[in-house]
C-alpha cells in the first residue's frame, strides 16, 4: 500500500530540499500531518502567489532558505539537522525555462544533486535519500508503450537532459559511495502532476485557474501532447513509500521507481482542459490556438509504474474525476479568499481522504 499512517514517520527527521515549491509544500504538509519532524532547505518560493506562503507553510518545519548550488551552505543545514531521511526535490522544474536558461538549469538539476548527495556521505544516521527527477529523463522516442525504469535516459531539451544527468549522478554516487553503508539512494520519476497551490508558469491548469477566477476564455496551445496525468498526493504517496522501503529493506530495494497513473489516466491536454473547465464550472471555456515557432515539446510520454506496484506494493488512489474535482476546489477556495488557515485545512483534509495524514 501507499505510505500507511501509523507511527513510522513520528520517529523521522527529514531533510526536504525544494520545500517552497508546489509539490514541496504538499510534502510539507503531508510530513507533518505524518508526525515527522521536517527542515526544509530551498529558495524563497518563485511565484507569487505561492502555496508555500498562502498556507504559511514555515510554521510546519524548519525553514531554511538557500541554493543547492551552493555546497557549503547546503552541506551545513543536512549535517546540522542530523536528518535520518532525505528527500530531495529541489529542482529547475520548467521546460521552456530550461530553453531560456540552459546553463542554470544544468546547474541546479545536475549539480545540485551532486551537492545534495555530497552533503549526506558519511552522514551517522542517514537511512535514506530519495532523489526526485521526472518521466522526462527518458530518451523519448514518442513509442506507444510506456517507459519502464531499465530504459535509456536522455533528453531533447535542456530541462529534460538536465533531469537525465541528475538520473546519472544519483547512480554514480549510489554505486560509489552508498553501496556498503548504512544509507540506500533510489530515484523516483513521475510524470505531470496536479494539484491545488501551483501557479507556476506554462502549467495547463494554472493557466486555466488564472483564466477561469478572471471569467476568460483559457487559450491551449497544443491540445494533442499526451501525458499521465495525476494528482500531487499520487507521486508523493509513492516517494514516501519508497523511503520507508530504504529504510527498512535497504539494498534490496530497486534503484529506480516510475511513479505513473493507469493507462485511462494518459489523456491529451484537450480532454484534460476539457474535464478541469467542467470540474470548474460556471460556465468555464477555452480555445485551441497554436503559437508559431513554439520550442519543442514532447507528443506522447508514459510511465510503467508496474515495478513499484510489484515491489513496493504502491498503486494510485484517485481516478482522474477525483483529481480534477479536487484540484477545482481547492483553486476555488482559494479565489473565495479562504484564509491561511482554511486553505491549511483543506490541503489536510484532501490529503486525509488520499490517506496520507495521522492528526
Amino acid at each position: 500500500m501507499n505510505a500507511t499512517p501509523d507511527s513510522f514517520w513520528s520517529t523521522q527527521r527529514v531533510l526536504l530540499t525544494g520545500h517552497t515549491g508546489f509539490k514541496g509544500s504538499w510534502m510539507t504538509v503531508v510530513l507533518h500531518g505524518l508526525g515527522a519532524a521536517v527542515r526544509g532547505f530551498a529558495l524563497p518560493p518563485e511565484t507569487s502567489p505561492s502555496m508555500f506562503s498562502a498556507l504559511n507553510l514555515h510554521t510546519l518545519c524548519e525553514h531554511v532558505e538557500g541554493d543547492i548550488r551552493e555546497p557549503g551552505a547546503l552541506t551545513r543545514a543536512v549535517r546540522d539537522f542530523r536528518p535520518t531521511v532525505v528527500i530531495h526535490m529541489a529542482a529547475q522544474a520548467l521546460v521552456r525555462r530550461g530553453y531560456r536558461e540552459p546553463i542554470a538549469t544544468f546547474q541546479t538539476n545536475a549539480m545540485g544533486t551532486a551537492n545534495v548527495l555530497e552533503a549526506c556521505r558519511e552522514l551517522p544516521g542517514l537511512r535514506a535519500v530519495v532523489v526526485v527527477t521526472t518521466d522526462k529523463c527518458y530518451e523519448n522516442r514518442e513509442w506507444v508503450y510506456p517507459y519502464r525504469e531499465n530504459d535509456p535516459l536522455g533528453g531533447h531539451d535542456p530541462y529534460s537532459a538536465s533531469k537525465a544527468a541528475a538520473e546519472i549522478v544519483a547512480s554514480s554516487y549510489r554505486r560509489s559511495y552508498f553501496h556498503t553503508g548504512e544509507t540506500a539512494v533510489a530515484t523516483a520519476r513521475a510524470g505531470n502532476v496536479v494539484g491545488g497551490g501551483d501557479w507556476s508558469e506554462d502549467r495547463l491548469i494554472v493557466d486555466a485557474v488564472r483564466a477561469f477566477a478572471n471569467g476568460q476564455t483559457m487559450t491551449v496551445r497544443n491540445i494533442r501532447a499526451v501525458r499521465p496525468w495525476q494528482h500531487v498526493l499520487e507521486p508523493i504517496g509513492g516517494y514516501l513509500t519508497l523511503a520507508r522501503a530504504l529504510c527498512e529493506k535497504k539494498h534490496a530495494v530497486s534503484p529506480s521507481f516510475n511513479f505513473g497513473p493507469p493507462a485511462e489516466q494518459v489523456l491529451s491536454v484537450g480532454e484534460v482542459v476539457e474535464a478541469f473547465s467542467k470540474a470548474w464550472g460556471g460556465g468555464a471555456a477555452w480555445k485551441h490556438d497554436p503559437p508559431a515557432n513554439a520550442p519543442h515539446e514532447a507528443g506522447l510520454l508514459m510511465l510503467d509504474a508496474s515495478l513499484a506496484m510489484r515491489e513496493l506494493g504502491w498503486k494510485p488512489r484517485w481516478g482522474f474525476e477525483r483529481t480534477m474535482r479536487a484540484t477545482a476546489e481547492w483553486y476555488r477556495g482559494f479565489y473565495a479568499k479562504a484564509d491561511a488557515a482554511g486553505m491549511l485545512a483543506m490541503t489536510r483534509a484532501q490529503a486525509g481522504e488520499y490517506g496520507l495524514a495521522n492528526r
